[in-house]
């Protein structure tokens, strides 16, 4: 099996995660895929291939011969997909795209629009593998395992290629912000590490948001309306009288490259008792303390307003950026452009306006930047990749590993 093989076969798994699940992993369907991809490593024959009870899967790769001291590299690439869109009974296809307008689903009209989609124009005349319009793909992150696994297949069918020893692992519930939670850092091996869970052919990141979520509880007085006059407070609207206190131009919509944002993803309730929550994002620490700070000033704002009690801020954050932690190791960035260079492919770095696994993992002492997969459009149902990106990656993995 080749990458594209093992991308359509996994992609078949439902392994959506559940950010309101309390257990680990999130869906215990993300363990079927992950029991599979254990035996796969195992019939490749990995060492001590498994996966543990939390649904990780590890295993390791030996150095080749003379290669016995060569510092061991990790892979890393998560099993789960986004709960933001449906996740079950992908039926992937393969096309090749023309140019214009692409029918993912002509009995539905489900169409992914040139105009709509600017990216399309850089793969005509490619094959592209696409939903049917009704599911997300779960190229992020199942390109990133096909991708690795096909790597690991290369190096052992080819024992003249020199290597060290090489760490693997899959995680779960990454895209719900607990892939790292109880990955097991000493168990693994790995003095450095790569994760393989970006974006188009090409990009190189190792700078990520620093993150946080926001829970705003908005605490409210419910009266009848015919005699609500001077005592009704409604917690709906202070609930959007808190929203548009918040700087309007700083949203998702509205940013791009470093600029930061806040998000409200969730808005519920009804006169007496309303909550919203948002997500904080920004590259630069200062201004992602600021945003932090700019909630809270308008929360007392309310408060004082309104009555105490009235809004309850709760901040948490999520995880930080990776830069400062792979800046004293830049030979990976270095080593990751050789990489693909020898692929053919020019890199792009990037700043990550998200985050991955490994930016958790470098503030747990493995400093591990993240390479692209080539897919497009992630989290949604027109996502896509390109049938030379699988190939191209599993040769930069390749590379990457090769003691030269």
């Amino acid at each position: 099996m080749n990458a594209v093989d093992r991308f359509l076969k996994y992609v078949t798994y439902d392994t959506q995660s559940d950010e309101h699940s309390d257990t680990t992993p999130s869906t215990e369907k993300q363990k079927v895929l992950g029991a599979a991809l254990a035996e796969e490593l195992n019939q490749l024959g990995l060492y001590n291939a498994h996966m543990d009870e939390y649904g990780y899967v590890y295993g390791w790769l030996p150095a080749s011969a003379g290669c016995e001291g060569v510092p061991c590299v990790g892979l890393i690439a998560h099993m789960d997909t986004a709960p933001s869109a449906p996740g079950a009974g992908v039926t992937p296809r393969i096309v090749r795209y023309e140019g214009g307008d692409l029918v993912l689903n002509e009995e539905k009209n489900i169409v992914m629009k040139a105009a709509d989609f600017e990216s399309l124009a850089k793969y005509v005349g490619q094959e592209l593998i696409v939903t049917d319009g009704t599911t997300l793909l779960g190229a992020d992150d199942k390109a990133g395992v096909a991708e690795i696994v096909s790597a690991l297949d290369h190096l052992i069918a080819h024992p003249e290629i020199p290597h060290g020893r090489i760490a693997v692992c899959f995680t779960p519930d990454e895209e719900v912000g607990s892939g790292a939670d109880h990955f097991d850092v000493p168990g693994f091996g790995a003095a450095v590490a790569y994760t393989v869970d970006g974006g188009e052919l090409g990009e190189l990141e190792y700078e990520n948001f620093n993150a946080a979520s926001a829970e705003v509880v908005i605490r409210g007085v419910n009266i009848h309306p015919g005699s609500a006059k001077n005592k009704m407070k409604n917690a709906l609207l202070i609930g959007m009288e808190f929203a548009g206190m918040l700087p309007p131009a700083e949203t998702p919509a509205h940013t791009e490259g470093y600029e930061g944002f806040y998000h409200l993803c969730e808005m519920h309730g009804d006169e007496t008792e309303a909550t919203l929550s948002y997500i904080i994002r920004d590259h630069d620490m200062t201004k992602f303390l600021a945003r932090k700070a700019c909630m809270g000033r308008v929360s007392d704002y309310l408060n004082a307003k309104y009555g105490a009690g009235t809004v309850e801020l709760t901040l948490k954050d999520s995880y930080y950026n990776m830069r400062e932690k792979i800046e004293p190791h830049m030979y990976l960035i270095h080593r990751a452009r050789a990489a693909m260079e020898a692929a053919g492919i020019t890199p792009v770095e990037v700043p990550i306006r998200g985050g991955t696994d490994g930016a958790r993992l470098s503030f747990m002492g493995l400093p591990c930047p993240n390479l692209c997969t080539g897919g497009v459009n992630f989290h949604g149902v027109h996502e896509y990749i390109p049938v030379e990106a699988l190939v191209k990656m599993t040769q930069v993995l390749v590379n990457l590993v090769r003691n030269q």
